[in-house]
């Protein structure tokens, strides 16, 4: 990672965000103690505490874990200075909700005086503001130290913008190289010159055949005390995706040989699938009639269809979901024309509820909670074709959301677009590689946000 030239990684910046979170609610806590009774001559600070820690203590772990569902612990998310307030201004909404739920409806919450839960809120919403908006900044070392990255392409373009436009980063780009159009005697010049601008750093990309060339001349720079770093994982840390234009087969085979060999990651998995899915599709058995007085006053037409869809090892998976559409086409273009959204069906897209019936697939074990999402037999033909590596997401289920979903913005919805589709896979490619339990959770805490704001992907 870009770690050992920043002042704080992602994963460092993360940890102290919380911390100072988590800082600030008990600070918060002890001044509004400290304020409403102090002039009392009945005070003592350790009656208060252990009257206020316990459920103020339960309160703020939920707290927390509404920031992490609004994205406060995203990358960066400290200099998305436009997008700050609301996105404070929500969590603190929702986390007023929850408290005042806490504290007037649960008997073990009962505090009085109330006021104590309201000075609390705004206190610690004024400090939290103040804490997200200058908190990192005093972290910062001043002086960013200078760098250089050699490569090419648009994906050597996006990190040397991302990181010279970023102040969070304690690094900066003097000037990029093209490995493509490098003249003899540029090669010869450019170590001279890197000596000369006192470069700390090179982003590489140790894997392009027009950069092979160079690593002679680079190797001699080791000794100068130059560090250096390969492309890919800078670009796979910055951006939480993989790019095919930056991977050729040796990637696959180092990186996703051992995806079928997590025994103890896929029983866990498998567990979670069959406790979670059996427990929310038992619930959801609740709005079946519902949807089906709805689905038939609409159109009198069937309440499910099936879908054939491709899933793991390129086996068919029959996936279940209530009927939006007019009938289902299949993906066939000849039926596609008169085939048409119904009324109820566009109410149940944007709710997210005519996939409810899926969470039976995932039960059953032909799907999970969290994997790339099953593509059309027929979309999945023409995608084999046209993107390279298409059918490396099919080493795993298919699943009910996905990395792709969350931060693919431009997903291709109905006709086949290899481009998009491309872009997507690059998403799977991340979670393939980085699967585990927790960024299992981190996606389906995200989802949770997305469903609740209808934002859908």
């Amino acid at each position: 990672m870009i770690s050992k030239t920043m002042s704080i990684s992602h994963r460092s910046e993360t940890l102290f965000l919380f911390l100072g979170d988590v800082l600030i609610l008990y600070a918060s806590l002890f001044l509004t103690l400290f304020f409403r009774y102090t002039s009392s001559e009945m005070f003592d600070v350790r009656i208060m505490l252990s009257l206020h820690l316990p459920p103020f203590s339960i309160l703020f772990v939920l707290w927390l874990l509404v920031f992490f569902i609004a994205g406060l612990y995203e990358k960066h998310t400290l200099f998305l200075q436009k997008q700050l307030p609301q996105l404070l201004t929500k969590a603190l909404l929702v986390n007023a909700v929850i408290a005042i739920g806490f504290f007037y409806f649960l008997p073990a919450f009962l505090i009085a005086p109330k006021i104590n839960l309201f000075l609390c809120l705004f206190v610690s919403s004024i400090l939290l503001f103040l804490w997200r908006r200058y908190g990192l900044r005093a972290t910062e070392n001043g002086d960013r130290e200078s760098a250089v990255i050699i490569g090419h392409g648009d994906e050597m373009e996006r990190i040397f913008k991302e990181i010279n436009h970023n102040p969070l980063y304690q690094i900066k780009f003097v000037f990029s190289v093209n490995a493509d159009s490098l003249t003899e005697t540029e090669v010869k010049n450019l170590t001279q010159r890197m000596i000369d601008e006192n470069i700390h750093l090179v982003v590489v990309d140790l894997h392009a055949e027009s950069v092979s060339h160079l690593l002679p001349h680079l190797y001699n720079l080791l000794f100068t005390g130059m560090q250096f770093l390969d492309m890919h994982k800078v670009y796979e840390d910055m951006f939480d995706r993989i790019p095919l234009s930056l991977v050729g087969y040796n990637w696959f085979l180092e990186n996703l040989s051992s995806v079928s060999s997590r025994f103890t990651y896929d029983f866990l998995k498998r567990f979670m699938d069959i406790i979670v899915s059996f427990v929310l599709g038992v619930l959801s058995l609740l709005l079946y009639p519902l949807v089906y007085v709805a689905i038939k006053l609409d159109d009198g037409g069937p309440l499910f269809v099936q879908q054939k869809r491709i899933g793991k090892n390129n086996q068919s998976v029959r996936t279940l979901k209530f009927r939006t559409m007019t009938h289902d086409d299949a993906g066939r273009e000849d039926l596609k024309q008169t085939n048409k959204v119904t009324r109820v069906g566009g109410f149940l897209r944007r709710t997210r509820l005519d996939e409810l019936p899926q969470l039976w697939n995932v039960f059953l074990g032909e799907m999970s909670l969290i994997g790339p999402r099953p593509e059309l037999p027929s979309l999945v033909e023409v995608y084999e074709r046209e993107v390279p590596y298409y059918g490396t997401r099919h080493l795993i289920k298919p699943g009910l959301s996905g990395w792709a979903q969350l931060y693919h913005k431009t997903p291709p919805k109905v006709d086949a677009n290899a481009n998009e589709t491309a872009i997507k896979l690059s998403y799977d490619l991340y979670y393939l590689k980085n699967r585990s339990l927790w960024l299992d959770i981190k996606i389906a805490l995200k989802t949770v946000k997305v469903l609740l704001s209808r934002s859908g992907v």
